[in-house]
């Protein structure tokens, strides 16, 4: 087992989480009247869809990851500051903390490979 495999296993690890965030606030009331939601969503969706058909290529699915980052990074920054602004409840603060943890550890998973 080489490296890249425990990369891309920690990885979707990091993406299951991501996936509860996009899940959350898909099917969140809040959505319907704060459309600027889903940008999360679509780029946690875009980022796991794209990820998911590389899995048993691991070089390949860090390259695909590489080129998703900054996408999936720039959408949580946008949530972190959209979020608050459709809901000051706990489920959007942490879904905030949730996603940035996200992005940070798929980063830090990158910056070691």
């Amino acid at each position: 087992m080489n490296p890249s495999d425990d990369a891309v296993r920690e990885c979707q690890t990091i993406m299951a989480h991501a996936w509860m965030v996009r899940t959350f606030v898909k099917h969140s009331e809040e959505v319907e009247e704060f459309p600027e939601l889903m940008g999360i969503v679509r780029a946690v969706f875009d980022t796991a869809r794209a990820l998911e058909t590389r899995v048993e290529d691991p070089d390949a699915y860090l390259k695909m990851l590489r080129k998703k980052i900054s996408k999936l990074r720039k959408a949580a920054e946008q949530f972190a500051v959209d979020a608050p602004l459709a809901s000051g409840h706990t489920n959007f603060e942490q879904a905030v903390v949730s996603i940035n943890a996200c992005v940070d550890r798929l980063q830090a998973v990158l910056d070691r490979d």
